[in-house]
Order: structure tokens, then sequence, then C-alpha cells
């Protein structure tokens, strides 16, 4: 179960960006707002003791229950469904433990949930070199689909996305053919076209209202604009941090945060801020630290030992990368406003401790990777 390892084995720098990540959020949430700063410096103890514990846990045990680990992940998902706590109409929460227990949101577990899953899974078909498979793609299909179903009826459109590009991308590294890429490419392209359409018209059945006006305020702007403003604060928020930015914990009327111009600041919006208060500087360097981060699991995925740890850790850079760039896309305005948090950062405990799973198991990787 656990693996022996030497300290000259063990990936300190990963660790060690991921712990400036934690603590870099934590200072930011505490700008934010500082009723949450408590339950995020417990939360990222935690998130740290995860890391540490599954870093030491050989990932060839964990992936043994494979099986068992879809399953789970699909029964949570429906518990959500049935018992979950709704919320500006959507059941993504469950509390256990009363009012004031514990709440956590399967939805960031199914993230890793399903690396785990389909990474076996397409492993398995790519040793046996029949990645391009009908049994392969229906069965990645299926698996996927299941999933993803459950999280979009939430509904949870910007998982929903993110989940889909990164079970994408892992079919992809896993050798999927060009060809292959093709034939979907014709038939993604014209789906999306007739998707935007269709969601224009009045009697659409497939998205929630808010996500329609969403999705038109960035394809019209100039027409939706004045009703959807929160992306349009947020743009302000980091352009009037210019260069350097306005310091932390400023307390004016003159910041976009003290005046109230964005809600919940503390998690979906958290980039605006770092560009309202560290300014550009400090906006390039929490990027640069999120994308050595996907560097380092990009470089463990490389050395991998088998096909399965290769996935995984190519999985969970996807996770940080892709959420990143969502999250501060919509913060920036070059996204349809959508809801998620930037990895690390943004407060949340289940999306922090489920990335910190995932590195732990990355971690594991690398202690076992390939010798050359």
């Amino acid at each position: 179960m656990f693996t022996k390892f030497s300290l000259k084995d063990y990936n300190f720098k990963l660790l060690s960006l991921v712990v400036i990540a934690i603590c870099f959020g934590t200072v930011l949430i505490n700008s934010a707002d500082s009723s949450f700063t408590m339950r995020q410096i417990i939360g990222g103890v935690f998130a740290i003791a995860v890391i540490l514990v599954v870093s030491v846990i050989n990932y060839d045990f964990i992936c043994k229950f494979y099986t068992l680990i879809f399953m789970g992940n699909l029964v949570l998902l429906a518990l959500v469904l049935l018992f979950g706590v709704e919320v500006n109409s959507a059941k993504r929460w469950i509390v256990v433990g009363g009012e004031n227990g514990i709440q956590f949101q399967p939805s960031e577990f199914a993230k890793l949930f399903m690396i785990i899953f389909i990474s076996v899974m397409l492993g398995r078909f790519r040793d046996d070199d029949k990645i391009n498979s009908f049994r392969c793609l229906a069965s990645f299909a299926i698996a996927s689909g299941i999933c993803l179903l459950f999280i979009v009826i939430e509904p949870d459109l910007s998982t929903t996305v993110c989940l889909t590009l990164i079970l994408i991308t892992m079919l992809y590294v896993a050798g999927l053919s060009y060809k292959i890429i093709g034939l979907m490419l014709l038939f993604l392209i014209p789906t999306a076209g007739s998707f935007l359409w269709y969601i224009q018209r009045p009697d659409q059945v497939l998205l929630k209202d808010y996500q329609v006006a969403r999705i038109m305020q960035f394809i019209y702007p100039s027409q939706y604009g004045q009703d959807y403003s929160q992306q349009n604060n947020s743009i302000m928020a980091i352009g009037s941090g210019k260069l350097t930015g306005k310091g932390l914990n400023t307390s004016t009327i003159a910041t976009v945060k003290d005046a109230n111009f964005i809600s919940e600041q503390q998690t979906d919006f958290i980039f605006s801020v770092i560009g309202e208060e560290l300014g550009f500087i400090g906006s390039v360097i929490l990027i640069a630290i999120l994308f050595l981060i996907v560097l380092q699991c990009l470089k463990i995925a490389r050395s991998a030992k088998d096909s399965k740890g290769m996935l995984i850790a190519t999985g969970v850079g996807c996770i940080i990368g892709y959420q990143s760039f969502i999250n501060i896309g919509v913060a920036t305005g070059v996204l349809p406003n959508t809801g998620i948090p930037l990895p690390f950062i943004s407060y949340g405990l289940s999306s922090l401790v489920s990335l910190s799973a995932g590195i732990g198991i990355v971690l594991n990787i690398s202690i076992q990777r390939r010798k050359y």
C-alpha cells in the first residue's frame, strides 16, 4: 500500500509550488473577506496533510479500486440531486451533520475520480494498442457521458465544460488518431453552431435563463452588458490595479472590492482581487506559479512508469491548467461568465482538498518514475 522511497526521489519542487499557491490564496481570501480566513487556514493545513499522506500511498493500490471509485462517484452525484442543498436554482452541495455541518461539493471530487477511472481504462486499451477501437471509444463515451449528465443536471455548466476538456485531452494523450479527431471536429463544429442557435429560442430547455444570459452577454456585450455587469466590474477592478496594485487589505470606497461592485469575490472572481490589490506584477507572479505547477505535472507524466500514471498526471495538470484559464478568462472578460474556482487560490474547501489529493497522487507517480 505504501511506497518506499528516498527523499532525493521526492519532488519537493512541486510540493513547494503548491504550498506557496495555498498560502498565496489564503492571503488573498483574507483581503477579499476576512470572515473566511480561519476556515481557509484550517482547510489549507488539512490540504497539505492530504498531499503528504496521499503522496506515500502507492497509486497502483488506489487504481485497483477504479471501478469502486467510479461507482462511488456516481452515488455521490446522485445524492446531490436527491438531497443536495439548493442555492441560486442549483443543487451542487451536500451538507453532513445538520445545518451547521460539513458542506462539500461532489462535482469537485468527480473530476479527480473520473481522471483515475478513465486513466486505468484508457491505460489498458493503450497497452493493448486498442485506443482507436470502437470498444475503447464507446466505453470512454458511455462512462464520461453518465458522469457529465449528472453534473449538467445540477446544473453545473462550468464543471461540465472543464471536465469534458480534461477527459478529451486525456483521450488525445492516450493516442487517439488524428483521423478520428478530424471526424469529431466535422461533427462538433456544426453542432456548436446549432447549439448557439437553439439556446436563443424562447422555448429552449437545455439551459437555465441565467446561463443563456451569460452566453449572450459574451456574444453581444453592448446589448446585454448593462444587465449583467459582474464581469465589467471585474475588468474595471483589475485595470485599476495598474502595475503594482493598491496594496492588500485596502479598505476604501475607491476599491471595487470594498464598494461591493463584485459579489462573492473570494471565490469565482478572486482574480479581480489580485489585479486590483497586487497589480499586473502580482497577477503575473500568480499565473507563473500555476503554470509551473502544470509544467511539473506534465514533466512527471512524461517520466511515469506506466500508461495510467502518465494519464493521471496529465489529467491533474489539466484540472489546474483549464480551471485557471477559465477562471482568469471569466474575470478578464475573455470567456462567458461562469463560476469555477481558481485552483489553490479561491475559497472552496472541496476544490482545495480534491486538488491536493490529486497532487499527492502525482507526487507518488513521480517517486516511482522511470530512471534514465
